[in-house]
């Protein structure tokens, strides 16, 4: 699996679309995914909106629960890196950063004019 660090800074306002949830790595058992250190691993769903282009939402995963995230908060991703992966006939790239936390001000909802 080939990993690319992603400058964040190029990114433009990063707005939590998904507050933080627990990633499943056994749907049958309910069993959560960890990391190497045995930490839970968490996903966070993130708009992304970069020079009044379109939004995407990309789903970063991260070690330990982020604290103070909330849906349509602006946040802070620090060490981002893609991964680009492949199974057969699928493909396609994968997100994972060092932590995610809160930026300071306001939180907008999104459905309430608070888009990225």
């Amino acid at each position: 699996m080939q990993s690319i660090p992603v400058d964040t800074s190029r990114l433009g306002v990063l707005r939590c679309a998904i507050a933080p949830e627990v990633k499943i790595s056994n749907p049958e058992t309910q069993e959560v995914k960890k990391d190497r250190d045995g930490n839970p691993v968490y996903t966070v769903a993130v708009t992304v909106r970069q020079d009044r282009r379109r939004i995407s939402v990309i789903e970063i995963a991260v070690a330990g629960e982020p604290k103070g995230i909330e849906e349509g908060q602006i946040v802070k991703v620090t060490g981002l890196t893609a991964f680009v992966w492949s199974m057969g006939e699928r493909h396609g790239v994968s997100f994972r950063a060092d932590a995610i936390t809160p930026m300071p001000g306001p939180t907008a909802a999104l459905g309430k004019g608070g888009g990225a």
